[in-house]
């Protein structure tokens, strides 16, 4: 399949990718992630490998979309919820000890 990342074009084949990817430990995922194997590997760390540029010359989602269309499966990146803060009644009765008010 040809494709176009970071404006040049690519002949990319899944077994291809696989084969790239065969033996290459998977880096800690940050941000988006894509199964290949039995593996989950950022789509930052294919997209370098596969395309052998640096990883600042490529957006995730031109990599996503590539093997998308390959047939891989991809994941967005997990949102992470905001933290609550408690009420300062709640937080002061925290602090002393006291039952939260209902």
């Amino acid at each position: 399949m040809r494709c176009v990342i970071a404006r040049f074009p690519f002949d990319l084949v899944k077994a291809g990718v696989q084969e790239s990817m065969k033996g290459i430990k998977p880096e800690p995922i940050e941000g988006e992630s894509v199964i290949i194997g039995r593996r989950h590997y950022p789509v930052k760390q294919v997209g370098e490998v596969i395309t052998r540029q640096d990883r600042r010359d490529f957006t995730a989602s031109e990599v996503t979309r590539a093997l998308t269309r390959l047939g891989f499966t991809c994941r967005a990146a997990a949102e992470v919820a905001p933290a609550v803060e408690p009420a300062p009644l709640e937080a002061a009765s925290a602090l002393l000890g006291a039952p939260a008010p209902a």
